[in-house]
């Protein structure tokens, strides 16, 4: 069987939740039998068609271009395959590429699009722009052949909001992989450079971007009377005013580290003495499946995507309010039972269920 994936800007090691899904599912999909190839983002990877893994990724043009960047890849991308690559499947990754879902399928590819979340949500986009992202949805929906989405809760709503579409709307989490502070040592984190040592820090992680919500933890922090600092790992796609607003706090017990990866970022986390992720937006937030993985304390937002993660109260708070969030960092936030969530976000199972479902897919 020969998958392609679209909407991914590559692997391995670039910065996004729907890159580190790829990173851990593709190579065990290769384990499988399949043969994968990822149409990479010519800007965010190295030159020239290389493997990670098993699985083939091929740069193919992109404009870096903050709102015309996903769309004018997708459309290349897919001419593309059906030119050169030829697969079975083509795997779409989140709803502004399903746009180009109908356009696939004029070309004779079959097509299932993993939902990523409800980015039209998102606070960067306009009108015009949440528009074409909910048309987006709408054409996985209805043109699609599988539409694997990766919170729970939004799995329901969409099967409830299109009934005669709700057998091809599957539930298909996110994982968090069970070794990942394997051999992680504090050698790791002093070779981040950081003025930092175990359990003298706060952290959290993702793309300085207003939907995580960063700019409410760093206020929050500074209300607070705690000794820890605050380490906030992550970077941009596209410089803007609130990535420059947001960097202008740095300071002494502000850190910004910037994009990290392998044993570092690993390192950053399990030494943690706590992981606040205060996101307004999120699918399966895979940055906290990770910390929880690491053994971490965790403290997220209370949005339902955090929700669905199903943890204690004591984990949460309430998405936007510095106060309460202020007061809970300075608490002892307890640990999550990490066994049983690796059970339930399990990445061999996740891959299981989605080659049957490419399977089933095909068969159709």
């Amino acid at each position: 069987m020969k998958v392609c994936a679209i909407g991914l800007r590559g692997i391995p090691n670039v910065m996004g939740g729907i890159e580190s899904h790829c990173q851990q599912l593709y190579p065990r999909l290769v384990t499988q039998g399949m043969e994968v190839t990822i149409l990479a983002r010519s800007p965010y990877v190295q030159k020239g068609e290389y493997e990670f893994k098993g699985v083939k990724v091929i740069p193919v043009w992109a404009m870096r271009h903050k709102f015309l960047e996903t769309f004018l890849h997708t459309f290349v991308a897919i001419f593309y395959a059906r030119l050169f690559v030829h697969p079975n499947v083509i795997h779409l990754h989140a709803i502004g590429p399903a746009l180009f879902t109908p356009l696939a399928r004029l070309l004779g590819m079959k097509v299932v699009m993993t939902h990523h979340g409800a980015d039209y949500d998102r606070q960067k986009w306009n009108a015009f722009a949440k528009g074409l992202l909910k048309a987006g949805e709408w054409m996985a929906i209805n043109f699609g052949n599988k539409v694997l989405v990766v919170g729970k809760s939004l799995t329901d709503r969409l099967q409830q909001e299109n009934p005669k579409q709700a057998h091809k709307i599957a539930f298909v989490p996110n994982g968090a992989p069970a070794d990942f502070d394997t051999n992680v040592t504090l050698n790791d984190l002093q070779a981040t450079g950081l003025a930092i040592t175990e359990q003298s820090y706060i952290v959290t992680v993702g793309r300085l971007v207003p939907e995580k919500g960063f700019h409410d933890l760093v206020q929050a922090y500074l209300k607070a009377d705690i000794q820890q600092k605050l380490v906030v790992v992550g970077s941009t796609d596209h410089q803007d005013e609130y990535s420059r607003d947001l960097l202008s706090k740095s300071s002494d017990r502000v850190i910004f580290a910037g994009l990290r990866k392998g044993a570092q970022l690993k390192a950053l986390y399990k030494f943690a003495k706590l992981f606040v992720l205060p996101s307004y937006h999120e699918g399966l937030p895979i940055a906290a499946l990770e910390a929880i993985s690491a053994d971490t304390p965790v403290l997220l937002s209370d949005i339902i995507p955090n929700l669905d993660i199903d943890l204690c109260a004591d984990n949460y708070f309430s998405l936007g309010n510095l106060n309460e969030l202020a007061q809970k960092i300075q608490l002892p936030i307890p640990r999550c039972p990490r066994d049983a969530i690796l059970a339930k976000f399990n990445w061999e199972k996740i891959a299981e269920q989605t080659a049957s479902l490419f399977k089933e897919t095909i068969l159709k």
